[in-house]
C-alpha cells in the first residue's frame, strides 16, 4: 500500500518505470526468441504467426472492456478499414517478421541494434517529403548512426562482413519496417486509440501471415523452457510491455519515453552476451553507442523544436 502511494505521490517516476519495464521487456524478449531459434529449433514464421494471432485477441478483448468505443466501429469507416488493413500487413506483420528474421540470421542485440536505425530513415524520408535538407544536428545524427552501424556489420573492416548478408538485409528491412510502422497509422491512432488499432493490426497481420504459415505447422522442439519462452514472448514481450510503454505516456513527455526506450537494444545486447554467450567485442559495443546517441540526439533535438514552436 505504501509503494502505491508513493507512486502517486511521485507519477514522473512512475512512468519513468512503466517505460523502463516495457524497454528491458521488449529487450529480453528478442533475446528469447533467440533462445527458441538456436536451442529449440523453432521457426520465426511459426513464432511470429502465434504471437500476433493471440496478442491481437487479448488486446482487442482489453480494448473492448474500455467501452470508450467498440472495436468493431471502425470497420464501418471505408478509408479507415482500408488504411488498417495496409497498417497490419506493411506494418505490424512485417515489423515483426523481419525483426525475428534477423534475430534468426544474427542474434537479438545486433538484431535490435540495426531496427534502431528506424529513426534516421524517418528523418531522411521527411526531409525528402518537405524537400527540405536535415538541420547540421539530423545531418551530425545520420552520420554517427551510419558509422555506429559499419562497426556493428564490419568490426571496423572494410573488406568483410562480420554478420551474414541474410542478417543485414532482414536487419535494414526490420529498421524500414519500423519506420513505416511508426508513420502511417498516425491519423488511426488519434482516432480510434492505440489498443483498437494496435489489436487490430496484430490479429489481421496473424490472420494474413497464417495462409503462409499454418499457426498449426510447429517445427521446434516443445519442452518446459521453451513453453516458458513463448508465454512471455506473447504475454511478457507484447501485451504487458505494450501497455506500459502506452501508461508511461501519461506521466512523462514522448521524448524522455523514447530516450529511456533505449534501454530495449542495451537489454538486449547484455542478455544475449551473458545468458547466450553471443561475441560482442568492443566495436559492436562503440556501434551500439553511436546508435543509441544517435536516439538521443534526434529525441532532444525535436524537443527543442517542439519548445520553440
Amino acid at each position: 500500500m505504501e509503494n502505491k502511494t508513493n507512486m502517486r505521490a511521485h507519477p514522473r517516476m512512475f512512468g519513468i518505470v512503466l517505460v523502463l519495464i516495457a524497454a528491458i521487456m521488449w529487450g529480453v524478449s528478442g533475446t528469447v526468441a533467440q533462445f527458441l531459434f538456436e536451442q529449440r529449433s523453432f521457426s520465426a514464421e511459426w513464432l511470429v504467426v502465434i504471437r500476433l494471432l493471440i496478442s491481437g485477441v487479448v488486446m482487442l478483448l482489453i480494448s473492448n472492456r474500455k467501452k470508450e468505443v467498440s472495436v468493431f466501429d471502425i470497420w464501418r469507416h471505408k478509408y479507415d478499414a482500408v488504411s488498417l488493413i495496409l497498417f497490419s500487413i506493411m506494418g505490424m506483420l512485417t515489423v515483426q517478421y523481419t525483426f525475428f528474421a534477423a534475430i534468426k540470421h544474427s542474434n537479438a542485440a545486433t538484431a535490435t541494434v540495426i531496427q534502431y536505425l528506424a529513426p534516421v530513415m524517418i528523418v531522411c524520408y521527411m526531409a525528402f517529403r518537405v524537400r527540405k535538407a536535415p538541420s547540421k544536428t539530423e545531418t551530425f545524427a545520420v552520420a554517427l548512426a551510419l558509422f555506429g552501424t559499419f562497426l556493428l556489420v564490419t568490426k571496423g573492416s572494410v573488406s568483410s562482413l562480420a554478420i551474414s548478408k541474410l542478417a543485414l538485409f532482414w536487419g535494414i528491412a526490420s529498421a524500414f519496417s519500423l519506420a513505416f510502422y511508426t508513420l502511417y497509422p498516425l491519423k488511426l491512432l488519434a482516432r480510434w486509440g492505440s489498443g483498437i488499432v494496435i489489436g487490430w493490426g496484430m490479429l489481421i497481420g496473424g490472420i494474413a501471415f497464417s495462409f503462409v504459415h499454418p499457426p498449426w505447422n510447429f517445427i521446434g522442439q516443445w519442452d518446459l523452457q521453451s513453453f516458458f519462452a513463448v508465454v512471455f514472448i506473447i504475454i511478457g514481450g507484447t501485451i504487458i510491455a505494450f501497455f506500459c510503454y502506452l501508461e508511461s505516456l501519461k506521466y512523462i513527455s514522448a521524448t524522455e519515453t523514447s530516450l529511456l526506450a533505449c534501454v530495449e537494444p542495451l537489454s538486449a545486447a547484455f542478455l544475449s552476451v551473458v545468458w547466450l554467450h553471443v561475441a560482442f567485442g568492443l566495436e559492436e559495443w562503440l556501434g551500439t553507442a553511436c546508435i543509441l546517441a544517435t536516439i538521443m540526439i534526434l529525441s532532444l533535438s525535436k524537443s527543442k523544436k517542439s519548445i520553440a514552436v
